[in-house]
């Protein structure tokens, strides 16, 4: 077993591999750019050295300086942990190269799942059915548009590398086609350094649904089920529940098989997620593989009770996996939101700023992976996720409630935070009867505003007529006051004027 492993990430993920590496009696080291001197991982590790200015082109994603730090330290092995250069397959061969272990699957592996448009031609090899889509990256724009006419609008614009949300473009019309394009490859080449994109054809209001698996270095391959995985916000997971709503031990098995049998063709080693859609009749879809950790991996974790960043440490040490596929078993039900630094009323925009109080809840069936304490600055320089609240129940009813619970109990404050946003969705009928897809907080967002709508109209209308109402009244009191005085005043001067003549 490995005795010092760097760790080439921040924020919570950092934070989380950090007391895998202390629970197995290894050291661990953290990098850091100068935004985050004073992050919570680097307090944690037992080293840690600067790789540069907050840019994260200038820190995070500069694989030699990376490299350089790791040789100082004196480490065995680099765990990637999840964005930055998890995904990329230079950084895992630099790694190699340099005589160091790489926690993750082989670059090779790495290289031709990672890619989307291969990773799709390996699915289709070992008869997965695939979403339709373009053959491969589109660089002209003629073949663009030709490509766009053939599958159909509407269409996505995907990067081929990366994950995320990062890259992607929602496509309606041939009309906006040009303009999303050049904006997806600029966003692919700022968060992957690789500007190919392709096309992928739109499946109606489907379920993104993933499939975890993990493979050792002995051609073992097992999966750990599923989780649910369509609360995005552009294109992003919010929410993740293990086991899915759809509660479909079949589905399960089937997706199951058929994530093995793809990551089998392709040599897969580490710990691994294939992503599946699935539409409205219970067809799935192979989407993607993410060739690293996942952010939701938690729920999973609970549920099945594997731990998974050990998991993946004792395979990258040349350990075979701990159990057997008929060994997994899937207990209870897990929820994990994801809390980012943004402002759901104006679109999820970032939220950065100072933690001016963090107090994070507790108790049974409660987990909080953090990156962040009271007075620490969130910067804008990376993404907004500060930590994940996970919850755990025997049934997905008592997950919610411990859930409800729980985010009344998080305390953030100083910053714009997604808490309150949860707090609504906890409550909202199509969450609570299980009713998901891709388009699901779009839907939620408007029925609030219709609700609010008809709730202004109906204290406008309750207003409108108790204003009616105190004017009416008021009205009347005059008109009896004035007609009682005009029928006093000709009483009185009637009877003056008889007693004047009597």
């Amino acid at each position: 077993m490995f005795s010092k492993i760097l760790i080439a990430n921040r924020g919570e993920i950092a934070v989380r591999i950090i007391r895998a590496c202390r629970e197995m009696g290894i050291s661990p080291v953290a990098i850091f750019s100068q935004a985050d001197e004073h992050a919570l991982h680097v307090r944690l590790a037992d080293e840690a050295y600067c790789v540069g200015p907050p840019p994260a082109r200038e820190s995070y994603l500069r694989i030699e300086t990376i490299i350089d730090v790791a040789r100082q330290a004196g480490v065995q092995a680099v765990h990637p942990g999840y964005g930055f250069l998890a995904e990329n397959p230079d950084f895992a061969r630099a790694v190699q190269e340099a005589g160091l272990v790489f926690i993750g699957p082989s670059w090779k592996a790495m290289a031709a799942l990672g890619n989307k448009t291969h990773a799709r031609h390996i699915a289709r090899r070992v008869g997965a059915p695939v979403v339709p889509g373009s053959p491969g990256p589109i660089s002209d724009p003629q073949e663009l548009h030709r490509q766009a006419r053939a599958v159909g609008y509407p269409l996505l614009l995907k990067a081929a590398a990366g994950g995320g949300g990062k890259g992607m473009r929602l496509v309606s019309s041939p009309d906006e086609l040009d303009a999303a394009f050049r904006m997806a490859r600029s966003e692919a080449m700022a968060a992957f350094g690789q500007e190919a994109v392709y096309i992928e054809k739109v499946i109606e209001r489907p379920r993104h649904i993933e499939i975890q698996i993990l493979g050792d270095h002995y051609g073992n391959v097992i999966h750990l089920g599923e989780r649910e995985c369509s609360i995005q916000r552009r294109h992003q997971k919010v929410i993740e529940e293990c086991p899915s709503p759809l509660n479909d031990p079949t589905l399960r098995q089937r997706m199951g098989e058929v994530a093995c049998r793809i990551a089998r063709e392709a040599g897969y080693w580490n710990a691994g997620t294939v992503e599946f859609l699935v539409d409205e009749q219970k067809h799935f879809y192979f989407l993607e593989i993410n060739t690293r950790l996942q952010v939701e991996h938690p729920v999973t974790e609970w549920v099945t009770g594997v731990d998974l960043v050990r998991e993946q440490i004792r395979i990258a040490a040349g350990q075979p996996l701990s159990f057997r596929q008929e060994e997994i078993q899937w207990r209870g039900a897990a929820i994990e939101c994801r809390i980012y630094a943004e402002d759901p009323d104006e679109d999820f925009m970032p939220s950065p700023g100072r933690i001016v109080r963090y107090r994070p809840p507790m108790g049974p069936g409660v987990r909080v992976d953090s990156g962040v304490y009271a007075g620490w600055e969130v910067p804008l320089d990376y993404d907004p996720l500060l930590s994940k609240l996970i919850v755990w129940g025997w049934t997905r009813t008592e997950a919610i409630e411990r859930l409800r619970r729980a985010l009344d109990e998080y305390v953030l404050d100083g910053i714009r935070t997604t808490i309150p946003f949860y707090r609504e969705i906890v409550c909202d009928g199509e969450f609570l009867a299980g009713n998901l897809d891709t388009g699901y907080v779009d839907r939620f967002f408007r029925r609030r505003s219709l609700e609010e709508s008809d709730r202004a109209l109906r204290d406008a209308a309750l207003i409108a007529a108790a204003l009616h109402a105190r004017q009416s009244a008021a009205s009347d009191q005059t008109v009896d006051h004035a007609r009682s005085t005009e029928s006093l005043w000709k009483t009185q001067g009637r009877w003056a004027l008889l007693n004047s003549r009597l």
